[in-house]
């Protein structure tokens, strides 16, 4: 994770973003550190922090910075300029930690576990608003992991992340229209049991959920889709995210996995 210390719309890369509508950033701080605790003291994962830079506001979605698996790295390649100069950062953060950090090709752009997300043996990767497809070949052989490609056709669900929340081997959120038909189609042969989520709370990121084994950490007033996960047998843990949703962002956008 990433402290909010610099975090701000200062520009506008998606359509959640409006520079009119800016963050509070005293509530924003308050609402980071409750996320951070959660993870740490009740949900009892270890948290490392990198250190945030002035000038990027956005570095505080630290899923964005690349694709770790096992001891390997793929640094993300960002498609905007405004977010380019996070990359640097995360590279050597992940190197000093002995990661082997993959760099792809300039011209192939990949913005790492917003695009990227494992369940079971595949990679289930989004592209076309934010990542190229072109990338997912060498993204396969370099994980040596099945990468199955989603086409995303909504602006606003822009990442994967942002629509697709694997829960376990063989459970997943997922919000069918931010998806093609042929995507569709991935999800319900290679996810054993898909669950949709409604429109309201896809709007609401419900989909933008941290899921540590039975823990789901999400922003609050997802009522079916807290309903479902209890259902599942999941513990919902609900928290006000509301000026990262701002940013276009939520639970999962604000976290990195690491193994």
């Amino acid at each position: 994770m990433c402290p909010p210390d610099y975090y701000g719309i200062k520009y506008e890369i998606n359509p959640w973003m409006n520079m009119r509508y800016q963050a509070d950033p005293k509530l924003a701080k308050e609402q980071w550190e409750k996320l951070y605790d959660l993870l740490k003291n009740k949900v009892a994962v270890n948290v490392e922090l990198i250190k945030p830079v002035e000038g990027l506001p956005d570095m505080i979605f630290t899923a964005n910075a690349g694709l770790a698996f096992e001891r390997r790295f793929i640094l993300a390649s960002f498609r905007h300029t405004q977010r380019q100069g996070e990359s640097p950062h995360f590279r050597m953060w992940f190197e000093k930690r002995g990661y082997q950090v993959h760099i792809l090709p300039q011209d192939l752009f990949f913005e790492g576990a917003g695009d990227g997300l494992f369940l079971g043996e595949n990679l289930f990767a989004g592209y076309r608003i934010r990542s190229d497809i072109r990338a997912h070949g060498i993204i396969s052989e370099f994980l040596e992991k099945r990468v199955l490609s989603l086409e995303l056709v909504d602006d606003r669900f822009y990442h994967l992340d942002t629509c697709f929340c694997p829960l376990d081997h063989e459970r997943a959120l997922y919000y069918p229209l931010a998806f093609d038909e042929y995507g569709r189609q991935v999800i319900e042969q290679f996810v054993p049991n898909p669950l949709p989520v409604s429109d309201a709370d896809a709007l609401r990121f419900g989909c933008n959920a941290v899921v540590i084994q039975k823990h789901v950490v999400l922003h609050q007033g997802c009522e079916e889709l807290k309903a479902l996960l209890r259902d599942e047998g999941f513990t919902v843990h609900e928290l006000d995210l509301s000026e990262f949703l701002k940013a276009g962002g939520s639970a999962k956008c604000l976290t990195l996995r690491i193994e």
